[in-house]
């Protein structure tokens, strides 16, 4: 059995959960690489990523670089003598780092690669309506998610599920893959399969103000998927008209309520204390949502100040 001297590279909150399973399982970490100090908020204070701020606090080295290719990142990096690199949620990372350790470098991803390479992967697999996703470990090469596979675990996706309460799911499902991932490559005994590059496969890009901005004229599974995948983050969006005002919309809950009408779609209806959407297969009621320069809540609050003009509706 090998030692394992291991680097760990990763930024948000699902990344530190895997670190955090890595050090109570007793591995050694000797470096932890993390993104650059970020000034956030109205003060534009500098913030430490979730990573840093659990791998200060636990002690550990942590190196924040700017550029992956300096020569005084690299120099420092070789110095700490790693064996195995270990990967999530980062940047793409150039050959020389990738390449660097002995028993090579590994990603964490959250899908069942090679579905849903990218960006995106938790979101995508709810606006796309799956039933099932999972994590996926591979060796990382020179391409974005297309190495060589370790071990996969299936997640089953919830009728209700958001992208986030599935985060939640993949990231403690992901430790625990990790850790098997990592007792194997200890023995010695990781097999790798090659990832299929052809057939139906799908992709989880960026999100963008386009592809982010609900359709009303969608069927009805496809609008309710896209609200469930986009929540809590970036959200879904959309414009109203209320009157005489235009007004830019998010939209972080809803519930579908599947019914043949003759309605036009995006014509907004109050029920007492409940506002529903006309789209095409039936209506959907809004749960939560956030006006310009108000805080995000649910209908049953904004309606104690608001009101919606009878010929309201969203585009």
């Amino acid at each position: 059995m090998k030692e394992l001297r291991i680097v760990f590279m990763g930024t948000p909150d699902f990344a530190v959960h895997t670190l955090k399973t890595i050090v109570e399982a007793g591995y050694k970490v000797v470096g932890v690489i993390t993104a650059p100090d970020k000034p956030a908020g109205r003060g534009r204070k500098l913030q430490e990523s979730a990573v840093k701020k659990y791998a200060s606090a636990q002690g550990l080295k942590v190196l924040q670089p700017t550029n992956l290719k300096a020569k005084e990142f690299l120099e420092e990096l070789k110095s700490l003598h790693a064996n195995l690199q270990v990967v999530v949620a980062f940047r793409m990372l150039p050959e020389m780092v990738w390449k660097m350790p002995e028993l090579g470098t590994f990603n964490l991803h959250a899908s069942l690669l090679p579905q849903y390479r990218g960006a995106a992967p938790i979101n995508w697999a709810i606006i796309n309506g799956e039933q099932e996703t999972g994590v996926s470990t591979f060796f990382i090469d020179e391409k974005i998610d297309t190495g060589e596979m370790i071990m996969q675990e299936k997640v089953a996706i919830a009728p209700a599920e958001t992208a986030g309460t599935l985060h939640d799911k993949l990231m403690v499902t992901g430790g625990d893959l990790v850790i098997k991932t990592l007792e194997a490559i200890k023995k010695g005994e990781v097999t790798t399969t090659s990832q299929k590059n052809s057939g139906d496969l799908k992709s989880a890009y960026k999100f963008t103000k386009e592809n982010t901005r609900i359709d009303w004229e969608q069927p009805l599974d496809s609008i309710y998927n896209l609200v469930r995948g986009l929540n809590p983050y970036p959200t879904a969006w959309t414009m109203l008209k209320n009157g005489n005002d235009e007004l830019m919309m998010k939209i972080y809950a809803v519930e579908a309520e599947p019914e043949v009408h003759d309605m036009e779609h995006g014509k907004i209806i109050q029920h007492g204390k409940k506002i529903k959407v006309s789209v095409k297969n039936g209506f959907l009621e809004l749960k939560e949502i956030q006006l310009p320069g108000k805080r995000k809540m649910t209908i049953k609050d904004l309606l104690n100040g608001y009101d919606f003009h009878p010929n309201a509706k969203v585009w």
